[in-house]
């Protein structure tokens, strides 16, 4: 069996690119290109990581794919547009993670269970037409390399329903009411970066630990419900 080159966390961004986000859109960007000055800044656990976005709204664009942040210049922006449809948001994990996960191994990369980060402000479109696929994508039996979903609601997000993105209670948070949204939108960046390099530190260690902690100004998702 040949040499494994390295160990490698697949993490995907999956962010709300409806209509109603057009007033956040620059807190996001503005988040994501933060995430990756300070991913910059810590080459040992950037290289661990390899790191896709995904925009969905009535459909998804794969905004960035599998990069290793050192090598990029700058971050694509997210753009508002559309309706908000989460069957085509986890449809589209569904199709792309076994794809990028036997692509890296194929690269005799060790991958570990990718982590999706998402992020919505609005109640789906179509009811529960999104959960077959989410169920689907989620069940570790049936789908090679299942992830983590770390679920954040922010403005009109339903908190049951983000409970129920989420992989487990405490990966679900929802925006404490009254709370600016844009700042909401910050603060899940600021989340996101410290799990981002909290979680490739702890691949350097030889832990390969998720960490992800309560974004500032949100609550668990549990306790609103």
């Amino acid at each position: 069996m040949p040499d494994v080159r390295g160990h490698l966390l697949p993490i995907y961004v999956l962010a709300d690119e409806s209509g109603s986000m057009m007033d956040q859109m620059k807190e996001l960007n503005n988040g994501l290109a933060s995430l990756h000055e300070a991913l910059l800044g810590e080459p040992m656990t950037a290289a661990k990581v390899r790191f896709s976005i995904m925009g969905f709204s009535h459909d998804v664009v794969l905004r960035l794919h599998l990069a290793d942040l050192r090598t990029e210049s700058q971050l694509p922006a997210l753009v508002d547009r559309g309706t908000t449809s989460y069957s085509a948001a986890f449809q589209a994990l569904l199709t792309q993670i076994p794809v990028d996960v036997n692509h890296l191994k194929t690269q005799r990369y060790a991958v570990h269970r990718p982590a999706v980060f998402f992020l919505s402000d609005g109640k789906p479109d179509h009811d529960d037409r999104w959960r077959p696929i989410h169920q689907s994508l989620t069940d570790r039996q049936r789908t090679l390399g299942a992830p983590n979903i770390i679920a954040c609601g922010i403005g009109a997000a339903d908190p049951s329903t983000i409970l129920s993105v989420a992989t487990q209670p405490d990966y679900a948070f929802v925006a404490i009411a009254g709370v600016d949204i844009g700042q909401s939108v910050a603060k899940f960046c600021t989340a996101l970066t410290k799990s981002v390099i909290a979680s490739g530190r702890s691949m350097t260690e030889g832990s390969a630990e998720l960490r992800f902690d309560k974004p500032e100004g949100f609550s668990m998702a549990i306790d609103v419900v």
